[in-house]
C-alpha cells in the first residue's frame, strides 16, 4: 500500500472502504484526481463483500443448486438423491469468493496509484484555507492526512433489538454466514431483504423458519401485490411469517432462545428455536468521525446532502448507507460515489435518482423492482395503467421448471410512460434492469411493445408485461 506523509495534500480523501468509497476512489483516480482511501478494517470491501451481499448471494447460490438437486429427476438427472450438504464447503466456497474479490478490489488500488491508509479517520474541524485534515488512528499510532476535499463514506452496521448482544445463538447478519452447521429452526426478526435471504436460505437446508415483521406485510418497500405473492409462495415452501407481530421480549434458554410477540390479534404468543436472527434494519456509521466539529448536518445519525452528495461543510461530501434519505444499497453507494467525483473533478452528473434505483431480494422467488408502486402512484394522483403478466405464460420459465411469480407495469395512463415495474420470479434481479434502462430514456408502454425480446428468454415476460398494460399480452 502507498506511503503518506503530513506534507501531502490530497485531492479527495475518501474514509471508508465499503463500495461506495472505494467505487468512488476509482473513479475520482479516472478523473486524474489524487486520491487517499482510508479504512479501518484490515481488507478493502467493507459490509458487502465481507459480512453482506456477496457471502449472502454466495449461500443463496449453493441453496439454489441444492433445491434443483431435489427436483433433479423432474429434469431426467437419476443418481443424486444420496446427495449430502457438505457445510463446511459450502462455507469455504462463499469465503473463497469473498478473497478472490478482495485480491481484485487491491489489485485495483495499486493500478490507479490510490494511496490506503490504513486506520480509523475522523475529521478534526472545518477546513483551513481550503484544506481538510483527517486524523488517523491505527493501533493507537496516530497520523494525518490532508486533502481538498472529504468523501464520508463510513457505511452502517446493523441495528439490535434494546437490551440484547450478538453471540452465537443472537445473530446478527454477520453471526450467521459463520455458522458451524445450518440451524434445525430459526426465527428471523425482520421481513426486509436481509431476513427474506437468510430465511430462504435455511429453509432450502432444512430449517424450520419463522418470520416475524412488525409491519403489515413482508417486504414493506414493495409493491402491496408482490408482498402478496412473497408470502404465498414462502407458504408454499414452508415459511411461517406473521406479519403485524410485535416482539417483546428473547430470552436464552437451554435449547436455543424464545421470542415472546404480540400477534396481530393482539394475542401473547412465544415461539423457541435453535437460532434467531436479528433483521431490523441498519443503523449509520457517523459517531465519531469529527462531525461535530462542522457544519455537516445529521437527521438521526443520516448526513444531509444536496444533489451532488455535498454536505452543509465546503468540500465535505456524504456518499452510501449514511445519507439520508436513500436506500441503503451498495449499487446505490457506488453511483453517489461516482456523483461527488464528477462534481469535484467539474464533470458532467446526473443526480441519483430515488425513482431510478432498482430493489433486489435474492431469495426464492427473487424479487426485482424500480419506480413507483401501484399505491404510491395513486397516493400521488397519478392517473395510471397497470398490467400484470404472470411466468405461468412464459416458455423459458416452464423449462427451467420455476413459472411462480409475476411481471407487474405501472405505466402512465395518458402517456404510457413506464413509471414502475416490479418483478417477483425467476431471475426477477436480472430482469429489473431493463426496467431501470427503460425508466431512465423515459420509454413508453407503445414503444416497448415493438421492442422485440429473444425467444424464448425469461425478458419476454417483460414483453408481456408492457402489453398486458393495454391488455395485450401475447401469453395469457
Amino acid at each position: 500500500m502507498a506511503e503518506t506523509t503530513a506534507e501531502t495534500i490530497y485531492d479527495v480523501a475518501v474514509l471508508g472502504g465499503g463500495p461506495a468509497g472505494y467505487t468512488a476512489a476509482i473513479r475520482g483516480a479516472e478523473y486524474g484526481l489524487k486520491v487517499a482511501l482510508i479504512d479501518a478494517s484490515p481488507k478493502l470491501g467493507g459490509t458487502c463483500l465481507h459480512v453482506g451481499c456477496i457471502p449472502t448471494k454466495a449461500l443463496l447460490f449453493s441453496a439454489e443448486l441444492w433445491d434443483y438437486l431435489q427436483d433433479a429427476g423432474e429434469f431426467g438427472i437419476k443418481g443424486v438423491e444420496a446427495r449430502a450438504l457438505d457445510w463446511p464447503a459450502v462455507l469455504a466456497r462463499k469465503n473463497a469468493v469473498i478473497t478472490k474479490h478482495v485480491k481484485g478490489l487491491e489489485f485495483l488500488m495499486k493500478k490507479h496509484k490510490i494511496t490506503v491508509v490504513p486506520g480509523f479517520g475522523r475529521l478534526t474541524g472545518r477546513g483551513q484555507n481550503g484544506v481538510h485534515t483527517v486524523e488517523v488512528n491505527q493501533n493507537g499510532a496516530t497520523s494525518q492526512t490532508k486533502a481538498r476535499n472529504i468523501l464520508l463514506a463510513t457505511g452502517s452496521e446493523a441495528k439490535m433489538l434494546p437490551g440484547l448482544t450478538a453471540d452465537e445463538t443472537i445473530l446478527t447478519n454477520i453471526e450467521i454466514l459463520n455458522l458451524s452447521a445450518p440451524p434445525k429452526s430459526l426465527i428471523v426478526i425482520g421481513a426486509g431483504a436481509v431476513g427474506v435471504e437468510f430465511a430462504s436460505i435455511f429453509r432450502s437446508f432444512g430449517a424450520e423458519v419463522t418470520m416475524l415483521e412488525f409491519l403489515p406485510r413482508l417486504v414493506p418497500v414493495e409493491d402491496e401485490e408482490i408482498a402478496k405473492e412473497l408470502a404465498r409462495l414462502f407458504r408454499k415452501r414452508g415459511i411461517e411469517t406473521q406479519t403485524g407481530a410485535k416482539v417483546e421480549k428473547v430470552e436464552k434458554t437451554a435449547a436455543g432462545a424464545r421470542v415472546s410477540y404480540t400477534d396481530a390479534n393482539g394475542k401473547a404468543q412465544a415461539k423457541d428455536a435453535e437460532k434467531v436472527l436479528v433483521a431490523v434494519g441498519r443503523a449509520p456509521r457517523t459517531d465519531g468521525i469529527g462531525l461535530e466539529k462542522t457544519r455537516v448536518e445529521r437527521e438521526r445519525g443520516f448526513v444531509k446532502v444536496n444533489e451532488a452528495q455535498e454536505t452543509g461543510e465546503p468540500g465535505v461530501f456524504a456518499i452510501g448507507d449514511i445519507v439520508a434519505g436513500l436506500p441503503q444499497l451498495a449499487h446505490v453507494g457506488a453511483m453517489s460515489g461516482m456523483v461527488a467525483m464528477a462534481k469535484i473533478a467539474g464533470r458532467k452528473f446526473r443526480p441519483v435518482r430515488r425513482e431510478r434505483i432498482p430493489g433486489c431480494t435474492y431469495s426464492d422467488p427473487q424479487i426485482g423492482s424500480a419506480g413507483l408502486t401501484e399505491s404510491q402512484a395513486k397516493e400521488k394522483g397519478l392517473e395510471i395503467k397497470v398490467g400484470k403478466f404472470p411466468f405461468a405464460g412464459n416458455s423459458k420459465a416452464t423449462i427451467v421448471g420455476n413459472h411462480d411469480g409475476f411481471v407487474k407495469v405501472v405505466a402512465d395512463a395518458k402517456y404510457g410512460e413506464i413509471l414502475g415495474v416490479h418483478i417477483i420470479g425467476p431471475q426477477a434481479t436480472e430482469l429489473i434492469a431493463e426496467a431501470v434502462a427503460v425508466m431512465e430514456l423515459e420509454g413508453t408502454v407503445e414503444e416497448l411493445m415493438f421492442t422485440i425480446h429473444a425467444h424464448p428468454t425469461l425478458s419476454e415476460a417483460m414483453l408481456d408485461g408492457y402489453g398486458a398494460v393495454e391488455g395485450m399480452a401475447i401469453n395469457a
